[in-house]
């Protein structure tokens, strides 16, 4: 039986600031959106074409209290044909959280403190 990875979920408090950050710092851009007609809550998918699998942002209508995010040891990442202009962008964001230049990686963070592996194409 095969399986097919389509998505990854996670929660955030201010769903327009997180679809900002992503927009920016990965170029993600809204792929659909699912939400109640009460308001209670919105699920946006992201992607940007480079790939199938999509990043679902899950937003409650209400929620003050952050989101446990759990250990640095959960995370996404991303692959970029070029880590040197993304590590400007970011830095210039300041959402660079961790470098490990002997790996030539980076993590950043997002508004939640959602931790994104940046990696070089290889």
């Amino acid at each position: 039986m095969a399986f097919k990875m389509i998505h990854t979920e996670i929660h955030v408090l201010d769903l327009d600031r997180s679809l900002a950050f992503y927009k920016e710092a990965l170029g993600l851009s809204v792929q659909r959106e699912v939400a109640p007609e009460d308001g209670s809550w919105k699920i946006v998918f992201l992607g940007n074409g480079e790939a199938g699998h999509q990043l679902e942002l899950t937003w409650n209508y209400g929620r003050t209290e952050p989101y446990d995010m759990g250990t640095r040891d959960i995370h996404l990442a991303f692959e970029t044909p070029d880590i040197e202009a993304a590590h400007e962008l970011h830095e210039r964001m300041g959402c660079i959280v961790h470098e490990n230049p002997k790996m030539g990686i980076y993590f950043i963070a997002d508004p939640d403190g959602f931790w994104l592996e940046i990696v070089p194409r290889r």
